[in-house]
């Protein structure tokens, strides 16, 4: 990863506040978070290969190591102003519930949760997105985090299939409750298909923790719910 990932609450905000507006209701708000978004790619790419340029063969060594350290610093610059590059500077050993780029982790995964068809256009990343997800289904999160986790999986269980969506079943088991048990039966009583299948699933695989989430496990258990 690139980045020291100490940066605070207020750096962070400072970089991506506008981020906010790629889930913003209204859609002009979030056409003026896109147009940032794209200048900021623009930025990052222009940023990289002038980082492979510096590494290109050439007899002036000293410059040449001044020129990458240069390179490699004006593209973490970048990067700190984009999603999702900015949220791969987390060094492993951070704890994520403390993290200062957790805020927008969360944003970015709601932004595919809620608008898929702008994430794909824009920012479709599916590695990041699974990672996020498993990085982000602990135990320990605050109130706050935690009832934005448990909003994640309930848009996520009441839409169609998308790639790495199954990765939320870990996210339910860390923050399995009351609340997130409620809206789930909700969702299973629903008038969609896909709703009642897979919160019904969902409940079942909280229900039986010792259960791994794999594919065989989902076809096993579908199958049985047309036979009953």
């Amino acid at each position: 990863m690139m980045g020291s990932g100490v940066d605070d609450d207020h750096e962070w905000s400072e970089r991506l506040a506008w981020a906010y507006g790629l889930t913003a209701p209204a859609p002009a708000d979030r056409a003026a978070a896109l147009d940032r978004l794209t200048r900021a790619q623009e930025e990052v790419e222009a940023a990289r290969l002038r980082y492979i340029e510096a590494w290109l063969p050439t007899p002036r060594l000293r410059r040449k190591a001044r020129d990458r350290a240069a390179a490699g610093t004006a593209y973490d610059r970048a990067a700190s102003h984009c999603l999702p590059h900015a949220l791969w500077s987390r060094p492993d050993s951070a704890d994520v519930t403390t993290w200062a780029g957790l805020p927008f982790a969360l944003l970015f995964l709601e932004w595919e949760a809620r608008y898929p068809e702008e994430w794909t256009q824009h920012a479709k990343d599916w590695d990041a997105k699974q990672w996020l997800i498993r990085d982000l289904a602990v135990v320990g999160h605050d109130d706050e985090v935690k009832a934005k986790l448990v909003d994640l999986v309930d848009l996520v269980v009441q839409r169609p299939y998308r790639c790495k969506d199954r990765e939320y079943v870990r996210v339910a088991r860390a923050t399995d409750g009351d609340e997130l048990r409620g809206r789930l039966h909700r969702a299973h009583q629903s008038g969609g298909s896909w709703a009642r299948l897979h919160a019904g699933y969902v409940l079942w695989l909280l229900d039986h923790p010792e259960v791994p989430n794999t594919r065989h496990v989902w076809t096993t258990w579908l199958a049985g719910t047309r036979t009953r």
